[in-house]
């Protein structure tokens, strides 16, 4: 005589889903085999100041080893990745992908993968990136001069990483619209502000009031992209 097993029927949905979940966890599995999502690298993504574009991420928290990373680039709407040849097999957590990114015109992908003896992480991908709408700017340099005609403000742009023949930086100037922002206060009191275009490397102050102790500090503005920078250091002098 044959036993049949019953499983009430309010059993069923309780079986179903305990089913359905190793099942899930079986196809994790498959795709991931164990040892690679444990490496995996986190939050990869590009910070960027002054055009110098750098791809960051982090180790993964549940590793206890340290794999070495290897880094691909590709230009948006490219099929194929593209090795970054400086950054093979590194053990750090940044790679200067400057050069690679140097139209800053362009939309760019990066990812990383983390390996160790026998195994590897899958690809984590970065955001797009665009170095022209995403890039932060430094403050501008300041140099003082005092002359009987007033205070002579030096203004210099900050420099990008991309270079030209002889050597010399390339003044972000050549990407973005500036405007310089300068700051002035004597005594400790703040007198007043003066906005000069990025084309303009020099700024005359006339009307301070003499033998007083005055500081100058200057940011950039970029208009179109309603982005000012951090005030750069302080720079005294005492007037005539």
């Amino acid at each position: 005589m044959s036993m049949e097993v019953m499983v009430p029927n309010l059993l069923l949905p309780a079986v179903c889903l305990m089913l359905c979940f190793s099942l899930i966890l079986c196809s994790k599995d498959l795709n991931i085999p164990d040892g690679q999502g444990e490496i995996s690298p986190q939050d990869v993504k590009f910070h960027s100041v002054d055009y110098r574009n750098v791809l960051h991420w982090n180790p993964n928290a549940l590793s206890s080893s340290e794999p070495q990373y290897y880094v691909q680039y590709k230009i948006y709407g490219d099929k194929h990745w593209v090795n970054v040849t400086h950054c093979q097999g590194i053990r750090g957590h940044l790679c200067d992908l400057s050069k690679e990114t140097a139209d800053a015109r362009e939309y760019y992908y990066a990812r990383v993968q983390a390996a160790l003896p026998g195994v590897h992480s899958p690809w984590v991908l970065s955001s797009r990136f665009n170095p022209h709408w995403q890039t932060s700017i430094s403050p501008p340099r300041l140099k003082l001069e005092v002359t009987e005609q007033g205070t002579v403000v030096q203004l210099r742009a900050p420099s990008s990483p991309n270079m030209r023949k002889k050597d010399s930086c390339v003044s972000i100037r050549k990407w973005q619209r500036l405007i310089y922002r300068i700051y002035v206060t004597c005594d400790n009191i703040v007198q007043e502000e003066h906005s000069v275009n990025g084309c303009t490397n020099e700024l005359l102050i006339a009307d301070l009031r003499p033998s007083t102790t005055c500081c100058f500090q200057a940011a950039v503005h970029i208009q179109h992209l309603g982005r000012t920078s951090a005030k750069g250091k302080k720079s005294c002098i005492t007037t005539l």
